[in-house]
C-alpha cells in the first residue's frame, strides 16, 4: 500500500557545494539519498517532495562537511500481510511467477497459482492448469494477497513478498471476470428463448 509520511533526517553538504544555492542543494542530495531506498518504518521511499533545511547546519571539526537537518514528504510504499493487490506478471520461472507490485517485485510459488496441478515451462514462459485448462503468462494482471513479506533495509531488491492467488477472486482477470461473462451470456441466451416463445 503508499503512504504519505513527513521524514526528518540529517544529510552531509560536501565542501565543494558551499558556493551553489544551498536550497538546490539540499533538495538534490535528499532525492539522491533518499528516493529509491528502503526503510523498516516507511518501506520503500518512491519519491520525496516538499524539501526544508530545518535549523542551521553544524560543520563538524576534521570533516569539514555540513550536516543539515532536512525534513521532507515522501510517497511510500509497503505491502502489509493479508492485503489484496493487483499486480502485473514479469517473469515465469520453474517455481513460480514474479510479479511486480508498486516498485517491488513478489513471487507467487506454483503451489499458490491456482487450484490445479500445473505445468510451468519456463522457457515459453506460460504456466497452465492441466484440468481447468487456466493460462498465466508474462503480462498478464493478477489479484492476489500478501502472504509474507521480509523487507530488506539494505536491499530493496532482496526483499522477499510472497503473494497466493488460490482464494475465491484471486488470479488472473481473465479468470475473475470470465466466468461473469459467460453467466451473463447464458442469461441474455435463456432471456432471447423466452422472447421467441
Amino acid at each position: 500500500m503508499y503512504y504519505k509520511v513527513r521524514v526528518r533526517d540529517t544529510i552531509r553538504i560536501p565542501p565543494n557545494k558551499f558556493s551553489e544555492d544551498l536550497d538546490d542543494v539540499v533538495t538534490q542530495i535528499v532525492q539522491t539519498t533518499f528516493e529509491g531506498t528502503m526503510r523498516k518504518e516507511y518501506g520503500v521511499i518512491v519519491v520525496v517532495d516538499n524539501i526544508e533545511s530545518t535549523g542551521p547546519g553544524i560543520v563538524i571539526h576534521g570533516d569539514g562537511a555540513m550536516y543539515q537537518k532536512v525534513a521532507f514528504d515522501a510517497l511510500t510504499f509497503r505491502p502489509e500481510l493479508q492485503e489484496v493487490i493487483d499486480a502485473v506478471v514479469c517473469e515465469i520461472v520453474e517455481f513460480g511467477a514474479f510479479c511486480h507490485i508498486g516498485p517491488l517485485d513478489a513471487l507467487v510459488h506454483m503451489s499458490q497459482i491456482m487450484n490445479d496441478y500445473v505445468e510451468v515451462d519456463s522457457e515459453s514462459e506460460i504456466i497452465v492448469g492441466k484440468e481447468k485448462k487456466l493460462t498465466l503468462k508474462k503480462g498478464d494482471i493478477v489479484r492476489a494477497r500478501v502472504v509474507a513479506v521480509s523487507l530488506n533495509e539494505l536491499s530493496a531488491r532482496e526483499s522477499k513478498i510472497g503473494l497466493t492467488m488460490r482464494q475465491p477472486s484471486l488470479g488472473s482477470h481473465e479468470w475473475i471476470y470470465a466466468p461473469t461473462e459467460e453467466i451473463k451470456d447464458k442469461k441474455q441466451e435463456k432471456d432471447k428463448k423466452k422472447v421467441k416463445k
